[in-house]
């Protein structure tokens, strides 16, 4: 029986791929859904990351009460995904470039954040994080301030997400970051070893590297766990399976 149990344990996490990490007032639940896009819950926010790939992936997912979307790019402002959703109780939260593309009566309102601005959201404290390439160009992929990555203070701990960046000084800057979802994925973000560099500086509690689907070793995971244990044992490196 208790080894049914433990079967049926396993079997849900390889299925719904969720982790959960304490907080002060209740546990944070993180489920990977693919590339760059993830659900987390706390509390009674469900918070919907960059929602892509098609609304059937959120067929098992609470209707969210927040939207956060980094960029322009259809990997994280898809339309067809979120006209899709029940969004009837959302607020989306993105950089003005982004709201100026969301389709009218998308979400219940927008809440539009500038590149180090701080809003309390939900409840929720929320800093809007610069990303962008390297060097600053007039034809980068994502030029400084059209996109943000967010820090959100989840009962206490600090979540990172990155949006597409590269390891730029306010990345390397932060502090105090519980957990941090960071990407890598040449020419648009950065490679493993920029990566794992970011990380090693930054230091985050927990890391899970995304938005990875990349050739010629971009998509090099277990590399990315190895140069920053090595560099910073103390960092938890979390591989999950975000192209199911």
């Amino acid at each position: 029986m208790k080894y049914f149990t433990l079967l049926l344990i396993l079997i849900s996490i390889d299925v719904f791929g969720q982790d959960k990490i304490p907080t002060n007032d209740g546990d944070i639940t993180i489920t990977p859904i693919t590339h760059g896009t993830l659900v987390l819950e706390h509390v009674n926010e469900v918070i919907y990351v960059d929602p892509y790939g098609g609304a059937e992936l959120f067929s098992k997912q609470k209707k969210p009460t927040l939207v956060f979307i980094t960029d322009i790019h259809g990997d994280h402002l898809n339309q067809q995904t979120l006209d899709g959703l029940d969004l009837s109780a959302a607020t989306i939260v993105a950089p003005q470039a982004v709201a100026d593309q969301l389709t009218a009566g998308t979400g219940m309102k927008v809440e539009v954040m500038a590149n180090g601005q701080t809003k309390t959201i939900n409840g929720i404290q929320t800093e809007a994080i610069p990303m962008y390439n390297l060097p600053e160009t007039s034809d980068s992929r994502h030029p400084k301030g059209r996109g943000n990555g967010y820090v959100l203070d989840l009962g206490g701990k600090k979540v990172y997400i990155s949006g597409d960046t590269e390891d730029i000084a306010e990345m390397r800057s932060l502090q105090q970051i519980a957990i941090a979802f960071v990407c890598m994925n040449l020419p648009y973000t950065m490679d493993v070893d920029q990566a794992a560099s970011a990380v090693v500086e930054f230091k985050p509690e927990i890391v899970y590297p995304y938005h990875y689907r990349g050739t010629d070793g971009l998509n090099d995971i277990d590399k990315f766990k190895a140069l920053v244990n090595e560099a910073a044992p103390d960092v938890e490196v979390r591989l999950r399976n975000w192209y199911q």
